[in-house]
């Protein structure tokens, strides 16, 4: 992948070193046998962060720790300051992960406190960056942790979800590392009130768009909630593949292809129409210790992950499944148990800081583009306590939480110069 033409314009060498010397420095501390293992609430986080903090503060910046443990950097006159606009992301990654998802936010504000320290320079409004723990949902189940424990809304079953290794509840993972159990199960927001103006995350784009574009960086309108059923059972009837008439079949694999298809047609008329949907089923396994070429299954699971921006999509298409496995249910003779349900609301982006995202791209001879976002991410739990929020996607090859991932450092320095010129000016 060659970098777009605007990023040549955009990147440097003393940028290129920097950058370089931050991805480089936190790869070599997280190996794993394939690419980068960062996981949540552990030591390993911990010495990431750690690094990161003894970076900025060999480059004269200040910094300190919240209440959840994570990690706040800002330039010296800037440390104290309330009503900062923040630049944040996180540090932890998925088991045998890229370096760049989560790491490139925080990498962008560091790199922007770093050149305006060295170059002796403020920006319109005090700025800090938030490099935060446990965002990743393979390490424990739910997502969004430090974000949702800073906001207040970090739930007791969430709290109580166990680690995928040894089992023990993510709390006591937390306590581990120092944070009060106390106030977060209480609910108590652990981000004090008015220390946060503001909110911009940088993430690498986990889709293919801005590659088929050709574009470097692109503003996020908003970041799609979704409901999932991780594990959706078709319970149907055994048989044998050869002495079994169609008319006499209670198939469970049919019945869910046929499920799936209906949601298929539906998904497609919801696009025509002009709305937003994506909807996938990962998942599909039948027991193998009993399946066969020759046996019709009896029974089948699967996951759903259903996701849009907007919310009452999202609620109509809860409808819809449940009506259309109530058809299949009567058409196939079968049953389907959906068991639970783990939703998360969309986090629509502050529309006055997109399109001040829009001018500092224009302003740096950038396309302002502007596209969803199909995961989740941490801005949205920010968005969603009442804090503005915007995202900046920067292109990216091969999607993410795979080692594959592909960001251009050329690319990744003009997502920098954006937020740069976007905090230079001030957000509205």
């Amino acid at each position: 992948m060659s970098a777009a033409p605007e990023a040549a314009a955009l990147a440097d060498d003393a940028g290129r070193e920097l950058a370089m010397r931050i991805f480089d420095g936190v790869a070599a501390l997280s190996p794993d046998r394939e690419g980068v293992s960062r996981p949540a609430f552990s030591d390993k986080e911990t010495e990431i962060l750690e690094h990161l903090a003894a970076l900025a503060v060999d480059e004269g910046l200040s910094i300190g720790w919240d209440a959840g443990s994570n990690l706040w950097i800002a330039l010296p006159e800037d440390a104290d300051a309330p009503g900062a606009s923040v630049v944040g992301s996180h540090v932890d990654s998925v088991p045998m992960g890229g370096n760049f998802d989560g790491l490139a936010g925080v990498a962008a504000g560091l790199v922007c406190l770093i050149r305006a320290r060295r170059a002796g320079r403020r920006f319109a409004r005090p700025v800090q960056v938030l490099a935060m723990r446990g965002e990743e949902s393979a390490w424990f189940g739910p997502c969004y942790n430090a974000s949702k424990a800073l906001t207040g809304v970090l739930s007791a079953a969430e709290i109580d979800s166990p680690h995928k290794g040894d089992g023990r509840p993510m709390g006591a993972h937390m306590t581990d590392i120092g944070i009060d159990m106390d106030r977060v199960r209480a609910g108590e927001p652990l981000l004090p009130e008015g220390r946060m103006r503001d909110y911009l995350e940088l993430h690498i784009e986990q889709g293919p768009l801005l590659i088929e574009k050709g574009l470097s960086v692109a503003a996020v309108s908003a970041i799609r909630g979704n409901f999932r059923h991780r594990a959706v059972r078709c319970i149907g009837e055994a048989g044998h593949s050869g002495a079994v008439p169609r008319a006499y079949r209670h198939d469970p694999v049919l019945a869910m292809a046929d499920l799936l298809s209906r949601l298929d047609e539906s998904w497609l008329a919801i696009l025509q129409q002009g709305g937003d949907l994506v909807l996938t089923a990962g998942m599909v396994n039948t027991d193998p210790e009993r399946s066969a070429m020759s046996r019709i299954a009896d029974e089948v699971t699967f996951s759903l992950d259903v996701r849009s921006q907007d919310t009452e999509v999202l609620d109509n298409m809860r409808t819809l499944l449940r009506d259309e496995i109530a058809e299949v249910e009567r058409a196939r003779g079968v049953r389907f148990e959906l068991g639970d349900e783990v939703a998360v609301a969309p986090g629509a982006m502050a529309a006055d800081r997109v399109s001040a995202l829009q001018d500092a791209m224009s302003g740096l001879g950038l396309d302002p583009f502007v596209m969803p976002s199909g995961g989740g991410h941490d801005a949205a739990i920010f968005a969603q306590s009442g804090i503005p929020s915007a995202m900046l996607f920067v292109r990216n090859r091969n999607g993410s939480h795979n080692p594959n991932e592909a960001m251009e450092i050329d690319d990744f320095l003009v997502a920098v110069a954006v937020i740069d010129a976007y905090l230079s000016k001030g957000a509205p």
